[in-house]
């Protein structure tokens, strides 16, 4: 049976109609002081996947609502954005490792249970949880979708070293050429962007990274990548979180399109990785 959290109703019904399982109906409600309620109302069968995003705090509290609902089940949990991912170390003192705190608990409810994450951010992260955990690369997916676009004389782009693993994957499957961003800073105010190796003169780039949040360093990339004469810059991530106005920010800057999947439910989750994680779970 698959449960749908309310951050991923979409991504669940397309893993159900890819698994031929049933899809439970669930009732997710807040009260007026706040407070979440989650009734899942079809009867629970013995083996459950549950599908939810964390991408609010909120979004937690519903998870572990479901969690508990699930109790004494052989659970399947996938959480294809996990929230608080980017807070996996602790830099100052008195600061929580919230990333562990989060795997910390939601570790009592998968004693017999499994965990599949999506591209998470920090990969450390999966050694808090004590059950099986696996980390899911949508790359391909990204990949075969920037294929279908039928880009000429592509180059792929890492917006910083960070990201590189993910960009050199997604160039191999292109069959073409990869390269990172290098930042200078020229002075207080003004920084510079620009590939290591490669020319983008003339030719159609694509920025792979992980996720997007503000929008505010790629929209810079963008912009610096078709001043150097980039035909045109696409921008492709497995995680569309796009707080404020970041998708405005991006399109100013020039970028062509934007490819992201459905780890979370926006406009440009044009990406599935309800195959991903539907094979995941036969396994």
């Amino acid at each position: 049976m698959i449960i749908g959290g309310p951050a991923s109703q979409l991504l669940a019904g397309r893993v159900a109609a890819i698994l031929g399982q049933e899809l439970a109906l669930c009732d997710y409600k807040t009260f007026p002081d706040g407070e979440s309620y989650t009734q899942v109302v079809t009867p629970l069968e013995d083996e459950v996947a549950i599908i939810q995003s964390t991408p609010t705090d909120q979004d937690l509290v519903f998870l572990l609502q479901l969690l508990d609902i699930c109790q004494g089940k052989k659970i399947s949990l996938v959480i294809p954005y996990f929230g608080y991912a980017r807070q996996d170390k602790i830099f100052k003192p008195g600061e929580p490792m919230t990333a562990r705190a989060v795997a910390t608990a939601l570790n009592p409810f998968l004693e017999n249970g499994r965990v599949h994450l999506v591209n998470i951010h920090a990969t450390s992260i999966i050694s808090h949880f004590r059950c099986q955990a696996q980390n899911l690369d949508a790359t391909p997916l990204l990949a075969d979708g920037i294929r279908s676009m039928g880009l000429e004389d592509a180059v792929v782009i890492s917006p910083d070293k960070g990201a590189v693993a993910m960009a050199k994957a997604a160039a191999s499957r292109l069959g073409v050429q990869c390269d990172y961003l290098q930042k200078t800073r020229l002075s207080g105010t003004e920084v510079s962007m620009a590939p290591v190796e490669l020319e983008v003169m003339g030719r159609d780039v694509v920025i792979f990274d992980d996720m997007i949040a503000t929008g505010g360093t790629m929209a810079t990339a963008i912009s610096l990548l078709r001043q150097q004469g980039a035909r045109s810059v696409y921008l492709a991530a497995v995680h569309p979180v796009l707080t404020g106005s970041a998708v405005l920010k991006l399109y100013r800057s020039g970028v062509k399109a934007v490819l992201a999947t459905d780890t979370l439910d926006r406009g440009v989750s044009t990406v599935s990785v309800a195959p991903l994680i539907a094979e995941a779970l036969k396994a």
